[in-house]
């Protein structure tokens, strides 16, 4: 059977890797992923109140996490769900960084809230709805902040490179993929968390590379199984979501862990991280 390998040299000559041992390292606040630290992302799926953001950053702070993720602007599949406090949300992930001193990552979802979310984000999130939405993309080469781009659930990988080409090509190297999950035929998860594409992605690209196994897997039972293995696949960090009451989560409530499974589960991802010569 002929092998049909991806074109690296035509369509995305700026995020391909083009020196066997070029690695980008993206830097923000006091952090650098891409390096040999494994940094993790956490926090709850929507910021609800300033009580529940500040509460759960103060935990996830505390059991190791470097990042405080929440979602200010939510997509939803359907009219009637919640969609977030938008700014106001913004400013609660804002307070709760003055209070634990994590870096936020937020996501935007159209051109128009680049601006807002950049002001108070210090990673900007592209979600998996918006992989291929290339006027936002172009937009967010010149926002000045790294750029989390989540992997849209048919995309394949020359698909998803593009569209970290066109951040790139419009003035912004500072591109952090994620792997979150795609669709396929199984349905004993929500979707189908492609493990195999972070070994993958560091033969064909020089960017930093993370998994979300909590979108990847759709179940939190799920979730520390496929964190650990994450890491031992190379991952350069997670994104994990965490509530202090998951089954009360507005958002994913299905796939939250609460924040006693996260503490452990950090302590278990140290030792896969040491085995695998990374540190956390």
């Amino acid at each position: 059977m002929a092998e049909y390998p991806i074109d690296t040299t035509k369509d995305y000559v700026l995020v391909r890797r083009q020196e066997p041992e070029r690695k980008s390292v993206v830097s923000f606040g006091d952090l650098s992923l891409g390096g040999n630290t494994v940094v993790v992302m956490a926090g709850p799926c929507s910021v609800e109140s300033y009580d529940q953001i500040r509460e759960i950053s103060e935990s996830v702070k505390k059991s190791g996490a470097h990042v405080l993720r929440g979602g200010a602007y939510k997509p939803a599949t359907y009219p009637y769900r919640f969609m977030g406090h938008r700014e106001e949300g913004l400013r609660m992930l804002a307070a709760a960084r003055d209070v634990t001193g994590l870096p936020v990552v937020t996501e935007v979802m159209e051109p128009a809230d680049v601006e807002v979310v950049a002001k108070y984000a210090d990673v900007v999130q592209v979600g998996m709805r918006n992989m291929q939405n290339y006027r936002l993309l172009a937009a967010l080469g010149s926002v000045g902040k790294p750029v989390l781009l989540k992997r849209g659930s048919w995309a394949k990988i020359d698909e998803w490179l593009g569209a970290a080409e066109y951040i790139a090509a419009a003035g912004n190297p500072n591109i952090i993929l994620c792997e979150r999950g795609i669709v396929s035929f199984e349905d004993h998860t929500r979707w189908t968390l492609s493990l195999s594409v972070v070994p993958r992605l560091k033969e064909v690209t020089h960017l930093p590379v993370i998994v979300d196994p909590s979108h990847g897997t759709g179940r939190r039972s799920l979730v520390p199984a496929m964190a650990k293995a994450a890491v031992a696949a190379g991952a350069d960090g997670l994104m994990i979501e965490v509530h202090t009451d998951p089954d009360k989560s507005v958002s994913d409530a299905i796939q939250a862990i609460a924040c006693d499974t996260f503490e452990v589960l950090m302590e278990e991802l140290r030792a896969v991280a040491k085995a695998v010569g990374r540190s956390m």
